[in-house]
């Protein structure tokens, strides 16, 4: 079991150079690489996706600027530089102040994890049957209380680190996985009848 990453509040200011680093496609290709392999340099992370080192090294330095990954000083040398992933439970709390454009970038933000989830869950469905069982899809209804729905929070977020490798760790014949958990009141059911699970 890994060590349970720090919990970092994405502030309103910070929120539009997020949405700046997430809506970029080499960025978000970086994030996933070094998730993958642990430790690239801008060469090996050009060749891995197709871009030229310039290119790539300027990502790499945006996203250390974010503190999403970090130079590993040990390893780098001259002008070869190694970044590894930092592990960070990001999340923007309610109720927090924001301007007009900083709310427009947690808008935006929410939007573009939701499109890549929504292709996640087609996909998911799409491929149930062919998936030998890597596809696992699991829906739920039950009442709980404010409390009750922190305590499950909590407790998804400990089972989820039981089961994370180190990136570049990961045991034989691991495959990355694709993770999601939304609790919210279903107060307005709807008239059609939803199966609870697959």
């Amino acid at each position: 079991m890994v060590e349970r990453p720090e919990t970092r509040v994405l502030t309103g200011p910070d929120l539009k150079a997020f949405y700046k680093a997430l809506s970029n496609p080499v960025r978000r290709d970086i994030l996933s690489y070094l998730g993958e392999h642990g430790e690239a340099n801008s060469t090996s992370v050009a060749k891995a996706l197709g871009e030229s080192t310039g290119t790539t090294s300027y990502h790499l330095r945006k996203l250390a600027d974010l503190k999403l990954i970090a130079e590993i000083e040990e390893r780098s040398t001259g002008r070869e530089r190694w970044w590894k992933s930092l592990m960070t439970n990001i999340f923007t709390p309610p109720g927090l102040e924001m301007t007009a454009d900083e709310r427009e970038a947690a808008v935006k933000i929410g939007a573009l994890k939701m499109t890549h989830d929504l292709s996640l869950v087609v996909r998911a469905y799409a491929g149930y049957d062919a998936s030998e069982g890597w596809n696992q899809i699991y829906r739920a209804g039950l009442r709980m209380t404010k409390e009750q729905v922190a305590a499950f929070t909590e407790e998804y977020q400990a089972l989820l680190h039981k089961y994370a490798s180190e990136p570049g760790e990961h045991p034989p014949g691991a495959r990355q996985m694709a993770v999601r958990l939304v609790v919210l009141p279903d107060d307005d059911r709807g008239a059609a009848p939803l199966l609870d699970d697959t």
